[in-house]
């Protein structure tokens, strides 16, 4: 699509916004005001939304199955769908699928479309758009993220005119938690990101990367009634200061990543509403496994010991989260909930150091405002390391160098992950062909586990191998998980629609076909 500004909010305008600090635009606001009154009644038809999304860059896609920051992942939400997702309660929806069932060895998966899903062209979805749709996302020559997760696929073949097999190589009894995955999303045979075609609720119409992208109804979409906007526009900003200043000045309507420290603040005035959501996500910090120092698994249990879980909650999270163990998918039937929750030993930190012959360890922490509080976590943990002889120094880069050719090969750094399931989520970082193994974690006995239990079909069979995989996570991994983060977000009084969403995917996970305007923005 050929780059255009647009006439929502220009380059200038942002800069505008961005003029004055939070904290000057909020004592602007004076003291705390009557809540105006929520949208009542059904939903209304019509207006635009205007959402305030953090992040993006030059790097800005519409490619369904290459999302990465957190506006390609918006775009690729409300612009494609895939056979099925996860809904606000992470629990298994049907979306272009209408059913999908699995033959008793859990090798063959038969996927029946939904019927009357049309692309946003007005063409029917077809067994073939579905096939082409996984051929481009496991093209061996270009293969897109969410392939890693499907490495146990041997075809895909139209099997009728709404039936679909995936057929693989091995029993795989969760592969519709692989399929549920936003990357995922159906596309036409004939798919050009240079002409994006989806099934999702909103069709493109405008994108200029780094800065802004407007999205009109799909007058196509399946579900009666939706979406109820006419119009989304979704507004790229990198600082807080401008995205917060933008949702107060009502230059937009909504806004994800709120700072959990200006949540009272935001609440004071009645014409914001706070959406906050208990989620699964989680923001590490990475340690490379196969380099020093942390290639010493003493170097990775001391950096685990030195952490103050709960204190990094009440600084980085103002107390909006819960306290992590180093394992991920605490919404898994299988999460190992049973093992010891690691708290702070500086004593037993300090005995290993020494023992791994590094009692004065200094490393250099990459971070980034990849996430709110990710820079906030680098210094917390910079002050905590302290009273473990540790010096850490802070390499603070933008999100575009941080997510740019030295991605995955930092020594010692950060990342953000939305909520997954325990195997999907090992299969797209935690596996030595993963495309996002940041820690470098390649342990035999580990990846036998992994193996065993996706082929495994009895459930109790398959917990009891994922909690010994997370055991050996548990005691030599990688990942420092200190804890589980809410989810903050912000809108004006008179959007309605949102919802909170274990996701993690912020703004009732993205999903802008629900929302809708009880008054139109003055």
């Amino acid at each position: 699509m050929h780059t255009r500004h647009f006439p929502t909010l220009s380059r200038r305008g942002f800069l505008a916004v961005a003029g004055g600090t939070v904290l000057g635009t909020l004592a602007g606001c004076g003291s705390a005001t009557s809540p105006a009154p929520a949208p009542a009644g059904p939903p209304r038809r019509g207006g635009t939304l205007r959402v305030g999304v953090t992040g993006g860059g030059a790097a800005d896609t519409l490619d369904p199955h290459t999302p990465t920051t957190n506006p390609d992942i918006a775009r690729t939400i409300n612009l494609y769908e895939p056979l099925l997702h996860r809904d606000h309660n992470y629990q298994l929806e049907m979306l272009v699928a209408q059913s999908l069932t699995a033959s008793p060895d859990a090798r063959t998966w038969t996927a029946t479309l939904r019927e009357g899903v049309r692309f946003q062209d007005g063409r029917p979805v077809t067994p073939a758009d579905v096939v082409a749709t996984f051929g481009r996302i496991t093209n061996p020559k270009d293969p897109k993220s969410g392939a890693a997760s499907l490495t146990t696929l041997a075809e895909v073949v139209a099997a009728g005119d709404r039936v679909v097999e995936f057929r693989l190589k091995e029993s795989v009894a969760g592969f519709d938690d692989y399929l549920a995955n936003y990357s995922l999303g159906i596309v036409p045979a004939n798919f050009t990101v240079d002409a994006p075609i989806g099934t999702g609720p909103f069709r493109a119409h405008q994108f200029t990367a780094s800065l802004q992208s407007t999205f009109l109804r799909n007058e196509h979409y399946w579900r009666p009634g939706e979406p109820y906007l006419d119009q989304l526009d979704l507004i790229n900003f990198v600082e807080d200061d401008a995205r917060i200043n933008a949702l107060l000045s009502s230059q937009v309507d909504a806004i994800d990543q709120v700072p959990v420290a200006l949540i009272d603040v935001l609440r004071s005035d009645g014409r914001i509403r706070v959406l906050t959501s208990e989620t699964g996500s989680w923001l590490p910090f990475t340690m490379r496994v196969d380099r020093p120092p942390f290639d010493d698994v003493r170097v990775r249990q001391a950096m685990r010991l030195l952490v103050d879980r709960q204190e990094m909650i009440n600084q980085v999270f103002s107390g909006q989260g819960r306290l992590g163990n180093d394992l991920y998918g605490p919404f898994d039937p299988a999460y190992a909930s049973e093992l010891p929750q690691r708290s702070r030993n500086i004593a037993e930190a300090k005995r290993l150091l020494a023992e791994a012959g590094q009692p004065n360890l200094t490393v250099e922490l990459v971070t980034a405002p990849i996430q709110a509080g990710a820079v906030e976590a680098a210094q917390v943990l910079q002050r905590q390391a302290r009273d473990a002889g540790v010096t850490i120094t802070l390499r603070r880069v933008d999100t575009t160098t941080f997510y740019g050719d030295n991605y995955l090969s930092w020594d010692f750094a950060q990342d953000f992950w939305y909520t997954r399931g325990y195997l999907p989520q090992v299969a797209v970082g935690s596996l030595p062909d993963s495309p996002y193994n940041e820690t470098h974690w390649h342990d035999p006995e580990f990846l036998d586990l992994v193996a065993r239990a996706r082929s495994t079909v009895d459930p109790s069979a398959r917990a009891d191998l994922l909690k010994r995989a997370q055991r050996i996570e548990y005691d030599r991994g990688g990942y420092l998980l200190w804890g589980f983060m809410n989810q903050v977000d912000a809108y004006q009084f008179y959007v309605a629609g949102l919802q909170p969403d274990r996701t993690g995917i912020p703004l009732s996970g993205y999903q802008f076909r629900e929302a809708w305007l009880g008054t139109n923005p003055v």
